[in-house]
């Protein structure tokens, strides 16, 4: 395998909990984990630090509170210094998502992506950007490159679609279909 995206759709069973330590015990493959993937493990982050920087982590707010073990308010107050937290914590790239998605790196080194609008809160977004990492993850590009681009052509993509859906329609679908006019888009700047 190339690459592994883990997470979305899995549930919280305990059965879970031990597949995803299983999978993640293997650090001989980059990874990107979301969702319930996050969810099953709670605050363990030294799951994560054994695999190192080939690991992306992609909580939203609520998953970042239970990371951090800390309430959510907390993680909307310093969203950076939560995320460059989790990343020190894990040893991983951390994509804390939201109005100004956070990228932030062991090393301290934090990005603020400028894509994106509140049309793209809706289910299903975020397992297209799990998907988005995982897929330029196993085109060989590190953890850092995977996430900031992901993070910016999935913000792009949706702010196209808003264009001719608006936010208050936006789904996960529309996204996707506007992938690959965003980045013709980015190509032709």
């Amino acid at each position: 395998m190339d690459a592994l995206a883990i997470g979305p759709g899995l549930s919280t069973h305990t059965e879970v909990a031990d597949l995803v330590r299983q999978i993640l015990a293997d650090g001989g493959f980059p990874a990107v984990v979301d969702a319930d993937a996050l969810n099953v493990l709670g605050s363990d982050l030294e799951l994560f630090g054994k695999r190192g920087e080939s690991t992306v982590l992609t909580p939203h707010p609520g998953e970042m509170a239970r990371l951090l073990g800390i309430p959510t308010n907390d993680v909307q107050a310093d969203r950076i210094g939560c995320a460059k937290a989790c990343a020190l914590k894990s040893g991983c790239t951390v994509v804390l998502k939201g109005a100004g998605t956070v990228v932030a790196q062991p090393d301290g080194r934090f990005f603020i992506n400028s894509t994106g609008n509140p049309g793209m809160a809706t289910g299903g977004t975020g397992d297209v950007l799990t998907g988005m990492i995982g897929a330029i993850l196993a085109m060989g590009f590190d953890s850092l490159t995977s996430a900031l681009a992901a993070v910016f052509l999935h913000g792009a993509a949706g702010d196209l679609a808003a264009v001719t859906i608006t936010e208050h329609a936006l789904t996960a679908t529309d996204v996707i279909d506007s992938l690959g006019p965003a980045l013709r888009g980015l190509q032709a700047e």
